[in-house]
């Protein structure tokens, strides 16, 4: 069964920025965008890059190594050079904090 995980707190991650996490074995890129808080792999499907290292446009993820965008609320890859989404994960704010929930 799943939990919530807290892995930031909300003035840890200003508007318009990512941060990587690491819950278990996973590495994350929380972003935190006009629509609220988001989770998904710092992995690009295009070649592995680092999405959190990436610049949020809007809730647009861009891979610093070739580009590809992918929209952090619901993983979709919506640019050249990645096809394939990536995984997202559940994220919610309680009091301060940033949870995400990992299965």
């Amino acid at each position: 069964m799943s939990e919530f995980v807290t892995v930031a707190n909300v003035d840890d991650i200003p508007l318009g920025h990512a941060k990587v996490v690491h819950v278990g074995t996973k590495r994350l890129a929380i972003a935190h965008c006009e629509d609220g808080f988001f989770a998904i792999d710092d992995m690009c499907t295009h070649d592995g890059g680092p999405l959190g290292e990436g610049k949020l446009h809007g809730c647009a993820v861009e891979c610093p190594r070739h580009g590809a965008q992918f929209d952090v609320r619901s993983g979709q890859a919506i640019k050249f050079p990645a096809v394939m989404p990536v995984n997202t994960y559940e994220v919610r704010v309680v009091g301060d904090e940033v949870q995400v929930k990992v299965p």
